[in-house]
């Protein structure tokens, strides 16, 4: 895993220093702390400038980048992993390529030298790059499928810019640090900001699964893997599940090739149960694991991640975060870029760097959830859909005005208005309704926030489309089975990818996601939501096909989820460090939100009578960020000193 930074300009373009691209680099020396390099070029059409932080897992000794290919005419800076690349490698040796490396990195090289635009679909792995075709006068940027590695990018005239993260692209003088203001209205509503978007106007997100092209001078954007999401396939629960045992298997069999020590995280959960007992199929000796956990009962995993870690005879390792771990909130703005209101990206952090003391690569069980129906949102969308089926007039009567008529109490919890609520998405359309189900601050909660000035800036607020294009993409599917498409599409990469990828890489460890294989994707999606739930019990056929691996304790729990338990810390140690920020008058007085409405959230979660602590949460994101990223003359070319936080291993 690494970092990459560059930059390609035309004739009339401005040339990128090489002090900028060296600081480019530097600023993102935590992806990759084991070496650097760079390349220029330039010629009577075009300049480029290329630039590699390097974190060595793979022929530690000759993979340095950027690398070419045998004349040099060939330019790439990579980051990722490429798991197939020793099958790709032969194929390549017998068409007559010339390799000197053992690295997955050259092998790219050669593959497009070979098929051209047509080789992104051979690579099989986690992958951002930048490749430069000299005798084209082309640069190349690309993602992988799912969005595991990030790719920034800034256009400008006769110029693109590119990076690994955005704090990269700031150091270019003359970048404006301006906020997107409907980004933040995608923030608030989401607590992230969906791609294409940044907070930063003028800078985007590579969506995955997309290349770019910047040749003459033109920018042009591809998709180069079609996810039929409208798939599906009627084959006997026997056949399918050990087709998907025998991808997964393979998946992590792959996941394994490395030249340094490897590990897991492990949590209580399903998920990572089946990655760890796989590696332990293929491993020579016990896997090492490591959770963490927090002193509240209600958010602590590490009894069960502890039995399964017994059941599978890992060498395992257990953690406690406390409250003054958030001492570390300055670091991880710097980190993010970008508000980021997932406050899991804490707990997240923490075990990869106790995980970074012993090993380099882990392995993880993300995109379990999103392909096998792991939240229980999903299961209510299902229920809910079956009533798409009634006639119209049904629904209108089920739906009616009447249930407005109930008395709304205080408590977020309370039975009637969950039923109230519930009864009310009987009148949306599928979209509207799950959109309803996974938003924040809903589009009313926003208009109540903005303030008129703001508002009138943010012209039509349809922040909502993320989700309702999404699961547009899949409308032939069930309701449950879209809920989770839909996911897939956003919440996975947008959130929960890019969370594991800052976190990870602040301690320069790889997290490699044998679920997020695209072979294992392609059948796991087009699978039956029956296969996936039954009944009340999700990752139906996951339980099924590793019941030797999953503890029974473990198959029947309620998920629990890796979060922290903010409400308890808003409430109590963290009231004060909440309440100085969040209504210091900078904050109050920045033109986006109504000091009224920020006073009132911080009374009704202080009096106990709402849970305000998701929202609470994101706002403070957001106002840290904006001192850190927008206030200053310019943007912070080094992290804050993270706090010495001592984690006891329990």
């Amino acid at each position: 895993m690494c970092g990459i930074a560059g930059a390609i300009w035309t004739r009339e373009g401005r040339p990128l220093p090489e002090e900028v691209l060296r600081q480019m680099a530097k600023v993102i020396e935590h992806r990759g702390p084991d070496g650097e390099g760079f390349h220029f070029e330039k010629n009577s059409a075009n300049g480029v400038a290329l630039a590699h932080r390097r974190l060595s897992i793979i022929d530690l000794a000759g993979g340095k980048q950027p690398m070419c290919n045998e004349d040099e005419t060939i330019w790439i800076t990579f980051n990722g992993e490429i798991y197939n690349y020793r099958e790709l490698r032969d194929e390549l040796q017998k068409q007559g390529h010339t390799f000197r490396t053992d690295s997955d990195t050259e092998t790219i090289v050669h593959l497009y030298e070979e098929r051209g635009m047509d080789f992104l679909a051979d690579l099989r792995g986690m992958f951002a790059f930048a490749l430069w075709d000299r005798p084209r006068g082309r640069l190349i940027l690309a993602r992988d499928r799912l969005g595991q590695k990030p790719l920034i990018y800034r256009r400008e005239n006769n110029r693109l810019l590119f990076a690994s993260e955005i704090k990269s692209i700031l150091q270019v003088p003359g970048v404006p640090r301006e906020v997107d203001p409907h980004a933040l209205s995608e923030y608030l509503t989401y607590l992230y900001v969906p791609q294409p978007r940044t907070m930063y106007a003028g800078i985007e997100k590579l969506p995955p699964a997309h290349y770019a092209i910047y040749e003459n001078g033109d920018f042009n954007i591809g998709c180069y893997w079609d996810l039929d999401l409208n798939r599906k396939i009627s084959r006997p629960f026997e056949d399918v599940g050990e087709e998907l045992n025998s991808q997964l298997d393979d998946a992590v069999r792959l996941r394994l090739r490395s030249d340094v020590p490897l590990g897991a995280f492990l949590s209580g959960g399903i998920d990572s149960t089946i990655i760890v007992g796989l590696m332990q199929r293929h491993a020579a000796q016990a896997t090492k694991t490591y959770t963490i956990g927090f002193p509240i009962s209600d958010f602590d995993e590490t009894a069960d991640a502890r039995l399964i870690a017994e059941h599978l005879k890992t060498d395992h390792h257990t953690f406690e975060v406390k409250p003054d771990s958030l001492a570390v909130l300055p670091t991880l703005t710097w980190h993010y870029d970008e508000p980021f209101g997932d406050s899991s990206m804490i707990p997240t952090y923490y075990v990869s760097e106790v995980t970074r003391r012993h090993v380099k690569v882990a392995l993880t069980g993300d995109g379990g959830d999103e392909l096998f129906g792991g939240y229980m949102r999903y299961q209510t969308v299902h229920k809910l859909g079956r009533i798409d089926n009634f006639p119209p007039f049904v629904r209108r009567l089920l739906g009616n005005g009447l249930w407005d008529l109930l008395p709304a109490p205080n408590k977020q919890d309370a039975f009637l208005r969950k039923l109230r609520d519930r009864m009310r998405l009987l009148r949306k359309e599928p979209p509207e309704r799950f959109v309803r189900w996974v938003t924040q601050f809903s589009a009313a909660t926003r208009d109540a926030l903005f303030t008129p000035e703001f508002a009138a800036r943010l012209g039509t607020d349809d922040a909502e489309h993320v989700f309702v294009d999404a699961m547009n993409n899949c409308r032939e599917r069930s309701s449950g089975s879209r809920a989770m498409l839909t996911d897939l599409q956003t919440y996975l990469p947008d959130d929960l990818l890019v969370k594991v990828d800052i976190a990870s890489m602040a301690h320069a460890l790889e997290c490699r996601s044998p679920f997020l294989d695209h072979h294992v994707v392609e059948l796991a999606t087009a699978l039956p939501y029956t296969q996936k739930v039954s009944g009340t019990t999700s990752k139906y056929i996951l339980k099924e096909i590793y019941r030797r691996m999953i503890p029974p304790q473990i198959a029947s729990r309620r998920k629990m989820g890796f979060s922290i338990p903010l409400d308890h810390w808003f409430r109590n140690e963290l009231r004060d460090f909440l309440f100085d920020h969040l209504t210091d008058p900078v904050c109050l007085n920045r033109g986006y939100f109504k000091p009224e409405a920020i006073h009132r959230l911080l009374a009704e979660h202080e009096s106990g009578d709402w849970d305000h602590n998701r929202s609470l949460w994101s706002l403070l994101c957001l106002e840290l960020w904006h001192r850190m990223f927008i206030d200053p003359a310019s943007a912070p070319s080094a992290a804050p000193e993270a706090p010495t936080v001592k984690l006891a291993e329990v």
